[in-house]
């Protein structure tokens, strides 16, 4: 999997007259905020609910309404949440703060930070290809665009995502002709409601049952809270004992591969949804016997579409393969320099979604194993 590599150009201090990195993250001084910041701080603005850009203990908080369910399982009960419709204009300090649509998980958000005359967006993690789960990404023109490039490599390109769903039900239904039961592995928050929103858009009648570990079927919960219909689940741990698993499809997040919690499933077939499927090398690496291609993040193709819809005259880029596509953005003509952030893109959020104490990790005890 990717990281993010310090062998280009690094901002360490201003980004630029909004923004500077700090020991707690991306602060815009004249607003008085952090956005996605790293360590508690005194007003944190959010772009979305993985564990990476969304951490606890901080003051105040300030996120797009439609993901508000699932910032309060991340961030808890006590957190001091205040929420915003998408293109609602906010006051903050000396600048004029709004959210708009990132179309990476639900309640995703860009914030676009307007001062001095010049617009800045922070786009968080996004992707442009349609899901039914949250609102579709939206270009945002601004003089300053701070994008992720978690896949910012030319050889990650995504197939149209309806194909990948009916892939994965197509090999639902061999596995359960074989009588054997379906494990795919899917980061908790995101990728797994795409999935089974996916599922439920593509067929009328499902090929059998569909179970998900505890930490998935919380977070779908917390969709289902938000509005966002999703097909009948049952969590493992509620399936009586002499559960017939042949029928099923069963959605884990990554860390339970190799834990006793699988060992329920046998035999079972494995795969991996992610875009990382789209290196043959890391399905192997992985022992699974199917890798599907599906990203919440943008492809290579995407990153250039959104970098160039922006109408940015300058381009700052943070987790993935940043200083790729640094030099690939300079040979093209833009200005783009690398700066270091701690998100981790599409590796970070299985820890997102399934480590965080106090959130959705903690399984029922029945259902617990060391790897969840």
């Amino acid at each position: 999997m990717a990281a993010a590599r310090a062998a280009g150009p690094l901002v360490r201090a201003p980004v630029n007259e909004t923004l500077r990195v700090t020991e707690a993250g991306l602060y815009c001084e004249a607003g008085g905020f952090h956005i996605d910041p790293w360590q508690p701080v005194a007003r944190a603005l959010i772009t979305h609910a993985h564990g990476d850009h969304a951490r606890r203990d901080s003051a105040a908080y300030l996120a797009v309404a439609d993901g508000l369910p699932l910032l309060r399982a991340r961030l808890g009960d006590t957190a001091s949440i205040e929420t915003v419709g998408y293109g609602e204009m906010r006051r903050i300090g000396s600048v004029d703060v709004s959210m708009h649509p990132a179309g990476h998980v639900l309640g995703s958000a860009q914030i676009r930070i307007a001062h001095a005359g010049r617009v800045t967006v922070v786009s968080g993690d996004y992707k442009l290809a349609a899901d039914p789960t949250c609102v579709s990404f939206e270009a945002v023109s601004c003089d300053a665009f701070v994008t992720e490039s978690t896949f910012g490599l030319p050889v990650y390109r995504w197939d149209a995502p309806e194909e990948t769903i009916r892939a994965i039900a197509d090999w639902w239904a061999a596995n359960r002709e074989a009588g054997v039961a379906s494990v795919l592995f899917v980061y908790a928050l995101g990728k797994a409601q795409r999935v089974l929103a996916g599922l439920q858009a593509a067929s009328q009648a499902l090929p059998g049952p569909i179970y998900c570990h505890g930490a998935v079927e919380r977070v779908n919960a917390a969709y289902r809270d938000a509005g966002v219909p999703l097909p009948t689940t049952r969590a493992v741990a509620s399936a009586p004992a002499g559960t017939d698993w042949t029928n099923a499809l069963v959605l884990a997040p990554p860390s339970a591969q190799g834990s006793t919690w699988m060992r329920r499933f046998d035999p079972c077939r494995t795969a991996f949804a992610s875009g990382w499927m789209a290196i043959r090398g890391a399905r192997r690496r992985r022992n699974l016997d199917r890798g599907f291609i599906l990203s919440d993040h943008a492809d290579w193709g995407g990153l250039n579409t959104a970098i160039a819809a922006s109408g940015a005259e300058e381009v700052f880029v943070t987790h993935g393969y940043r200083d790729e596509l640094v030099r690939w953005l300079v040979d093209q003509g833009r200005r783009a320099q690398a700066v270091v952030t701690r998100f981790e893109g599409e590796a970070g959020d299985e820890a997102a979604s399934s480590v965080d104490p106090g959130n959705f990790a903690a399984d029922t005890p029945s259902d617990a194993s060391p790897g969840r």
